[in-house]
């Protein structure tokens, strides 16, 4: 019998969701994971008809859509979860998630709560899901203000609706307070570490055992 290198043990694909309240830096940890080399994470990128920043690129950060498209492809069952956030539609394709965990890759969801839960409750055994909060509401504008893209209305909205979804970190699996991005961006490392080794995440353990045994 050929021998299995332990790198080689096959493994269920993760799905990592990342949410936050906007201001609490799910996307810039989103972006330090798929930097970090040896992760080998895709993103999945989602569909919004909200209107794109001048600092985002489309198919890059988001696929900017109108309503009516999103509304097409959300009723063909062609998005595996949508939610409304901020006045805005978002949603996930379906086809490259399902492509991604048929060949047993990892992805990455940089969602909110309401995307989230939808992925929990359709695919509990492949998701990971990490909440992260900030250290204080008066840190989580500052924030929001420092990233000058949005008006003053639109921060207000948004400091409103962080109160209605900041109770939902109860509904995660793990949950980082970011009061320092390195440390919170490690943390979350250390948990799709762990989680990739998951023995019930791991089939290829049986095989890998008869490699050792004969």
């Amino acid at each position: 019998m050929v021998e299995q290198s332990p790198m080689a043990i096959k493994r269920r694909g993760v799905m990592l969701v990342l949410s936050s309240p906007s201001g609490a830096g799910k996307s810039t940890i989103a972006r330090n994971l798929l930097n970090e080399k040896g992760n080998e994470l895709s993103l999945s990128v989602s569909l919004t008809t909200r209107a794109r920043r001048g600092s985002e690129i489309d198919g890059t950060h988001y696929h900017f859509v109108t309503t009516k498209d999103f509304e097409r492809q959300r009723d063909s069952d062609a998005l595996l979860e949508w939610a409304e956030v901020h006045g805005n539609l978002y949603g996930t394709p379906r086809d490259p998630v399902d492509q991604a965990m048929s060949e047993g890759n990892d992805m990455l969801f940089d969602i909110d709560y309401q995307g989230g839960l939808q992925l929990m409750e359709k695919a509990r055994a492949d998701v990971v899901s990490v909440f992260l909060l900030p250290p204080s509401m008066t840190e989580l504008q500052s924030r929001l203000e420092r990233r000058a893209e949005d008006s003053p209305e639109t921060i207000a909205r948004r400091l409103e609706n962080a109160r209605k979804e900041i109770p939902h970190w109860r509904d995660y699996d793990y949950v980082v307070v970011n009061d320092d991005l390195d440390g919170a961006f490690h943390k979350v490392q250390s948990i799709l570490t762990a989680e990739r080794l998951r023995r019930d995440r791991r089939p290829g353990l049986f095989d890998f055992e008869d490699s050792l045994l004969n």
